[in-house]
């Protein structure tokens, strides 16, 4: 069932006591899998109420939440310096499950455009993400969430590379380019860290030259970094990455991983073949045809480079 923002603003009522709604909004980026509010108290704070849309939904929230806790604890101790949608309150669902309700991290989802190169907000995203993987692996563990090892994580990859290629849908050289790096046994030599799993611009929010949250923490899992820098190195100018990296690689205590931005690259390629994955599960042709079309421009791409990397050595 999809929930008026009323009947939100009523579900906040009751987890959090004491709050008395004084206004209701749609956020301006609703996601799937919940119905999400900003409940505004007579005070003028600012409340965030989601409740699951469904039995899975519901599943996630509950793994979620445990987390949250002990994110929220960390960045109480300084290990963290941004926020968690932490709750702080639950009411219960008439259909099973819970709706939680957290206080509003205070920022805008970051927009990739407005990151330059230098010590400003690229370098505080570097920070941001670093801190992430460097906390203690038992926190994800604890909170009965997967963890990997390499072997198992690379073997993961190459299981979605060949559910992809069943479909006949992946241009060939894509297949071979992908297939020869998840043999490349050095390039999955990785320390598998905590990761966020699911980083989009929409998930991390922003204020100034500063990181003040990051959202949506339902994939997270101890598996490899590589994963939360992808949309970064495909989508930001490499002017900025580097100083994400750079920023990145400054903060970690333990990184002696020189393929890191080789497998961030891999994933993000491999991204579009679990898009392809999602839309053939569903039977949705859109999805299908979305996917199909970015395969073909990356295979393009790729076909240019690896001209130009020929020429380049003739000459």
């Amino acid at each position: 069932m999809v929930r008026s923002p009323l009947a939100l603003a009523a579900l906040a009522t009751v987890a959090v006591p004491g709050l008395d709604a004084f206004d209701v909004r749609r956020p301006a980026q609703p996601g799937s899998d919940f119905d999400t509010a900003v409940v505004i108290d007579a005070h003028r704070n600012r409340w965030v109420v989601r409740a699951p849309q469904h039995a899975a939904a519901g599943a996630a929230l509950e793994a979620e939440v445990v987390l949250l806790a002990m994110l929220a604890a960390e960045a109480e101790r300084g290990k963290l310096p941004f926020a968690v949608p932490a709750p702080v309150g639950f009411a219960h669902l008439p259909e099973g499950g819970r709706a939680a309700v957290h206080t509003e991290i205070p920022g805008e989802p970051l927009r990739l455009d407005r990151l330059t190169p230098g010590p400003g907000l690229a370098a505080d995203l570097g920070r941001a993400i670093a801190a992430v993987h460097e906390l203690p692996t038992a926190l994800v563990e604890n909170a009965g969430l997967p963890a990997y090892d390499a072997g198992e994580y690379r073997a993961r990859r190459q299981a979605e590379v060949d559910e992809a290629a069943r479909t006949g849908k992946v241009p060939p050289a894509l297949l071979r380019r992908w297939e020869d790096r998840l043999e490349d046994v050095a390039l999955w030599r990785f320390r598998p860290t905590v990761i966020h799993g699911d980083l989009t611009s929409e998930r991390v929010l922003v204020r100034g030259d500063r990181v003040t949250g990051i959202l949506h923490w339902g994939d997270a899992c101890v598996a490899d970094p590589a994963d939360d820098l992808a949309w970064l190195l495909v989508a930001a100018h490499p002017d900025t990455t580097d100083s994400i990296m750079e920023a990145y690689q400054l903060r970690r205590t333990e990184l002696t991983d020189p393929h890191l931005a080789d497998r961030a690259l891999l994933a993000g390629e491999l991204a579009l073949a679990r898009w392809l994955l999602y839309g053939v599960r569903t039977q949705d042709p859109e999805i299908i045809d979305d996917a199909v079309a970015m395969l073909e421009d990356l295979d393009a791409h790729t076909r240019e480079d690896q001209a130009a990397a020929s020429e380049s050595l003739l000459a």
